[in-house]
């Protein structure tokens, strides 16, 4: 029996090859990277926002002890508030409750227009509402890419008893 070897280019006309894969290599880790990198971003960009919800929820629960702390006042409608942005000046102890709570929203939720509260009490069932500006989570973009500012505002209501 007879087998016919089969030829191989010799090495000189393969120069370049190794050096073609590592390029290859270094571009799909590159690629990879940079999606690590948008992924941190977007992990960075949500962790905010659900810190600024959890301070929103603090802020909330914080007026409401202070409204229990004085308990006939706000069952009197001394502690409702109508839509606020701006501290509410100083005065009897349920007015400096609430510039304390606005001007803590403002310290925590960001100090700019977006940093708002309501308080509406009926009977003893009081509701709170906490807004603010969350535009850096949202990126102030919508899924295509149209700038949003509707969106941007993020709100939390507590309905409670006093």
């Amino acid at each position: 029996m007879y087998t016919q070897l089969k030829s191989y280019p010799s090495r000189r006309f393969q120069r370049g090859v190794g050096l073609i894969e590592v390029m290859i290599s270094v571009l799909i880790l590159g690629i990879g990277l940079l999606g690590v990198a948008a992924m941190q971003a977007t992990a960075l960009r949500n962790n905010q926002s659900a810190l600024e919800r959890t301070q929103a929820t603090i802020q909330s629960y914080s007026i409401l002890d202070a409204m229990r702390a004085n308990r006939n006042i706000a069952l009197g409608g001394g502690y409702n508030l109508a839509r606020t942005c701006a501290a509410p000046g100083a005065g009897t102890l349920a007015q400096n409750d609430l510039r304390r709570w606005i001007s803590s929203l403002k310290t925590t939720l960001g100090d700019n227009d977006g940093s708002c509260g309501t308080i509406a009490c009926n009977g003893d069932t009081c509701t709170i509402t906490v807004e603010w500006d969350d535009s850096r989570a949202a990126d102030g973009l919508d899924a295509q890419g149209a700038e949003v500012n509707a969106a941007d505002r993020h709100i939390v209501n507590t309905v409670a008893r006093l």
